[in-house]
């Protein structure tokens, strides 16, 4: 059985009013604090303590309760391609079942589950459930895997790193590689006659001279 919940946690629930009576219904609004790594690590996320609205409706069905909502949230994150940083915009839609205990036939629930049950099952806990596992593979599918700034984003020069969006102009002269040896090449030669034109420039001086 899962760790006894807090119900003080503002993502743990209270079902005690729906009871175990198929068919009730609840709605719910609350607006949370994010819980830590609610996104991407190091690539975007919501921010720890940013607010995230909820709506949910809570259905208590024989298995269980069964919870769909939608939560809203704004992620902060990094343009992949200039680097500056951007907010998005989280819409996630959501919908899960957390299920009851199962007791034996003197109304004990068991300590332990059975063999053929899903370790991934979320559990009713003395009325209790905990949002947050769903939250964030919610949210988490929601989010891209390489934010952009915008669509059309030009991101930074391969060579300099100067923003393209601020220099549409922008661009270096390319050099042929084939050539980049021979030009070396010549700059060398150049230089080295411009050292013999001066030693013999020195010898006329001389000469003339005497």
């Amino acid at each position: 059985m899962n760790a006894r919940l807090d119900h003080r946690n503002p993502l743990v629930f209270d079902t005690h009013e729906l009871g175990r009576r198929p068919g009730a219904l609840q709605k719910l609004k609350r607006s949370v604090p994010a819980p830590p790594d609610l996104g991407i690590a190091g690539v975007i996320e919501v921010p720890r303590g940013g607010p995230v609205e909820l709506d949910l409706r809570l259905e208590s069905v024989m298995e269980g309760v069964l919870v769909t909502g939608t939560a809203r949230a704004t992620a902060e994150g990094e343009c992949v391609r200039c680097l500056e940083p951007l907010g998005h915009e989280v819409t996630a839609d959501f919908q899960e079942l957390f299920s009851y205990h199962e007791a034996d036939d003197r109304g004990r629930v068991r300590a332990e589950p059975e063999d053929d049950e899903d370790e991934d099952t979320l559990f009713v806990e003395d009325g209790l459930f905990d949002l947050e596992p769903v939250l964030r593979d919610a949210v988490v599918l929601t989010l891209p895997m390489q934010p952009v700034c915008r669509e059309d984003c030009a991101g930074l020069c391969s060579e300099c790193g100067i923003r393209l969006d601020e220099n549409p102009g922008h661009h270096h002269d390319a050099v042929d590689i084939r050539w980049a040896a021979l030009q070396g090449l010549a700059e060398t030669v150049t230089d080295g006659e411009k050292d013999d034109m001066g030693g013999a420039e020195a010898g006329v001086d001389k000469k003339q001279e005497k």
